[in-house]
């Protein structure tokens, strides 16, 4: 295979080509919602090769993870260097009884929601850690992160921040046939919650009896987990009460009605949830930069920022892939081909005459084959919602039903599409301990969790319907 990069470059003319094709073709398709005629735009156009020249700078800064991922490492990166999160470490999950060890890795990647990029950022590279530290393969326990943080991206313990988009769009889209109707962001709550402890036990399944057994051993020796020094352990015990005074602080500008960081609606729509990246930095910069300091590994600021210096060259590596892969992205998004082809998929399930279980069961491949193209939950269901929710009323269904459909769909295929923004990050996260990794290795291995994950989370949507349980307050199955 060529080097992932190369792949995205690959894609990138494909996707130039394609659109070229569909121009010719004459392919349209009509929105849903706004009515307006939808084309490819041509990008070997007069007007497309000046989007592309322009607009390379763009693309590549404007790359949604790419600036997280740079600002969260100034935190991290000192945290890591200093030998902060080692520290954690070692005191804490490696301490925990290794039968849960998997299952605390999911189950925190699904809590992960609730914080944006946390996990992509934060959990991910840690479950590779702490599966090394357990002589377990560090791929395994970045897969098994990777499957909680992305692949249980529909479902969560607690409402998270994409629980209020969606049912926005549902409730707009609900309201072509009733213009009165309500939709919570809690609707799906019920489900979400035992759609997350499946989950769980899924994943840990997957890992532990598939993926892991398919990995083999890993031959490369991890750093050994001596025992804390007393100096280590001082650091440690003022590194986690500078978290605590952090945290406490974050709570004080949020939770207050009319708190700094909360402004004046719903926390998750607050300046806090908005600029949850700083807050990343924040928490790791302040610990790990007073653990270097005690243990004294910084000892001024040179040492601080030598130690940041490093981890950004760590994932250099990385800012190469995703310049192509930015660019890939973008022009396909500016191509208008996913949306083209989610309308026209979507009219042809409107089209079928098809209803009840078969029509769930179809209705989840298709948002599942849909995220395959297009990578944003809310950008897909802006053009789905207003199709899907009317006709699934029509039929007798609440919007919740339709809702907790498309999220299935949405979340199983997360894992395995190069159009998911972050996969160019997880791909440098497997290479720091598989070198001749690709996009291919990333699919093969996680491929096992969408398959399984797609047939046991539809069957639990499917018992859940005939047994007529709520889905959600608000959220009855049928309406």
């Amino acid at each position: 295979m060529p080097h992932p990069a190369t792949i995205f470059a690959i894609l990138a003319v494909a996707v130039v080509i394609f659109s070229f094709i569909a121009h010719i073709a004459g392919v349209t398709a009509i929105h849903p919602s706004e009515k307006t005629v939808i084309r490819p735009f041509n990008l070997i156009s007069g007007a497309g090769l000046v989007y592309i020249f322009e607009n390379v700078t763009h693309n590549f800064i404007m790359f949604p993870p790419f600036g997280i991922v740079l600002v969260s490492i100034v935190g991290i990166g000192l945290a890591d260097g200093s030998g902060l999160i080692e520290a954690l470490v070692k005191q804490t999950i490696v301490r925990a009884p290794k039968r849960f060890v998997t299952s605390m890795v999911i189950a925190a990647g699904i809590l992960s929601h609730l914080g944006s990029s946390v996990g992509y950022v934060v959990l991910i590279p840690l479950g590779g850690m702490v599966f090394l530290a357990f002589k377990r393969h560090p791929v395994a326990g970045l897969s098994a992160a990777f499957f909680g943080v992305s692949g249980g991206f529909g479902a969560n313990f607690l409402i998270g921040s994409i629980d209020p988009i969606l049912a926005g769009l549902s409730e707009s889209a609900a309201r072509i046939i009733e213009p009165t109707i309500s939709i919570s962001p809690a609707v799906n709550y019920y489900f979400m919650f035992v759609s997350a402890v499946m989950i769980v036990i899924v994943g840990t399944f997957v890992t532990e009896k598939i993926v892991e057994p398919r990995l083999g051993s890993y031959k490369k020796e991890g750093e050994k987990l001596t025992e804390l020094t007393e100096t280590e352990k001082k650091g440690l015990r003022w590194a986690l009460a500078a978290m605590g005074i952090t945290v406490l602080l974050f709570m004080i500008l949020v939770i207050p009605s009319g708190g700094l960081l909360r402004g004046n609606g719903p926390a998750l729509k607050g300046p806090f949830f908005k600029g949850i990246v700083t807050a990343i930095m924040i928490f790791f910069f302040i610990p790990g930069f007073i653990y270097g300091v005690i243990i004294g590994k910084i000892k001024n600021d040179r040492d601080a920022v030598k130690l940041i210096t490093e981890a950004i060259k760590g994932i250099s590596p990385y800012i190469v892939l995703v310049f192509f892969a930015a660019q890939f992205v973008f022009w396909f998004n500016k191509s208008n081909l996913g949306i083209i082809l989610a309308i026209k998929g979507a009219n042809v399930i409107q089209s079928s005459g098809i209803s009840g279980v078969l029509l769930m069961i179809i209705f989840i491949i298709f948002s599942g084959f849909m995220n395959m193209f297009m990578g944003s939950a809310s950008a897909k269901w802006a053009i789905m919602a207003p199709v899907f929710v009317p006709m699934f009323m029509l039929s007798g269904y609440h919007p919740a039903l339709t809702q907790a459909a498309f999220r299935i769909g949405d979340s199983v295929t997360n894992i395995i599409t190069p159009m998911m923004s972050y996969f160019a990050l997880i791909l440098t996260y497997i290479n720091k301990y598989d070198e001749d990794a690709g996009i291919g290795t990333i699919i093969a291995t996680m491929l096992p969790y969408s398959i399984i994950l797609s047939v046991i989370w539809s069957l639990l949507l499917i018992v859940w319907y005939l047994l007529g349980f709520p889905l959600g307050p608000g959220g009855p199955v049928n309406i």
